[in-house]
């Protein structure tokens, strides 16, 4: 069976995905802010907002777990593949 070469995107240093997520973290906050129930509001639109933005911010939390399980995986493949004569 015919082997395929094992290659990861081209690596600068720097993590833009998690740059990415950290940006989407912070924008989740500020719109938060922004849609803060008022006192004459409805008691149930806090509860609500708070669970709306911590179930964005986990879903951003595993989407980047995610991300480095996959780059761990493509970095073990590489050094796999390195040692075959």
């Amino acid at each position: 069976m015919r082997q395929r070469a094992v290659t990861s995107p081209a690596r600068t240093g720097f993590d833009f995905k998690a740059l990415g997520y950290f940006v989407s973290i912070v924008s989740v906050f500020v719109l938060g802010a922004v849609a803060w129930p008022g006192p004459d509001e409805p008691k149930w639109h806090l509860p609500l907002l708070i669970a709306g933005m911590a179930t964005s911010i986990i879903g951003m939390a595993c989407r980047y777990k995610s991300h480095v399980d996959e780059v761990r995986e493509l970095k073990k493949a590489a050094a796999k593949g390195e040692r075959r004569p």
